[in-house]
């Protein structure tokens, strides 16, 4: 009777072993199902990650009903190509009837880049100790590098005699200089800015490279009001349209 007994009791502790194990896999296998979601919309990947947790409560400097609790983390991650580390402390403060927390402290160390625009983005997050924005212009800054990336390899790929590229796709310059006369130069320089909000925004401006003698000879300033009207045709025309009427119109007056 007692083996028998014993038996029972030893099935049902490992059926509910089982049960449980089979419950954990479940949890894990959506977690890391949202995970892959959340990486896949934002692009933005955790490869690492640590937590600690102290007990700041002090029964002589607070009331007997309040905690606090600071929370220290650290994780390192990536963007597409932009990698980071980030250590940030949040104390937590519970009472009977609220609970509150704030970020303390951040500090985010970056791999070098071909981005020089994250450096001042990068000392505003830390002094606003704002995660939020740190992660969502993160998103759409390299977003924005990807569609640069993109646009100008099309015009090279188009135009391979035309466009130039010094730096590659991955170059923040496109120049357009004609084959027959390489000293007639426009260079287009995209920027991408991030604001004090954290809104990201491209900026885009025309340089010329003209010979004195072109200029001398330019008595409507047509070269000299370039710049302006190129800026008027992005607003109208968008991006990628005006590159291509800028290639075509500079290919038409060799």
């Amino acid at each position: 009777m007692l083996v028998k007994k014993s038996f029972k009791n030893t099935y049902q502790s490992e059926a509910e072993e089982w049960e449980f194990s089979e419950d954990l896999r479940r949890q894990l296998g959506y977690l890391e199902s949202e995970f892959l979601l959340q990486s896949t919309l934002t692009g933005i990947s955790i490869k690492k990650y640590s937590k600690k947790m102290e007990d700041l409560t002090r029964a002589e400097l607070t009331e007997k009903s309040t905690k606090r609790i600071l929370q220290r983390h650290r994780l390192s991650g990536n963007c597409s190509v932009v990698s980071f580390q980030l250590e940030f402390q949040i104390l937590e403060i519970q009472n009977e009837h609220n609970a509150s927390s704030v970020i303390t402290d951040l500090n985010i160390v970056m791999d070098p880049t071909e981005y020089p625009e994250l450096n001042e983005f990068v000392s505003r997050v830390e002094e606003r100790r704002d995660l939020f924005m740190f992660f969502k212009s993160l998103h759409f800054f390299v977003e924005l590098c990807q569609y640069r990336k993109c646009t100008f390899k099309h015009f090279k790929e188009k135009y391979p005699d035309v466009v130039q590229l010094s730096e590659g796709a991955s170059s923040s310059c496109m120049s357009i200089q004609s084959p027959s006369q390489p000293e007639l130069e426009l260079v287009i320089v995209w920027r991408i800015q991030i604001n004090d909000k954290g809104k990201v925004l491209p900026k885009l401006d025309l340089l010329t490279k003209i010979p004195q003698q072109a200029l001398e000879l330019d008595r409507k300033n047509i070269i000299e009001s370039a710049p302006v009207h190129f800026r008027t045709l992005l607003g109208v025309l968008g991006i990628e349209a005006s590159l291509e009427s800028l290639i075509k119109l500079f290919l038409s007056t060799e």
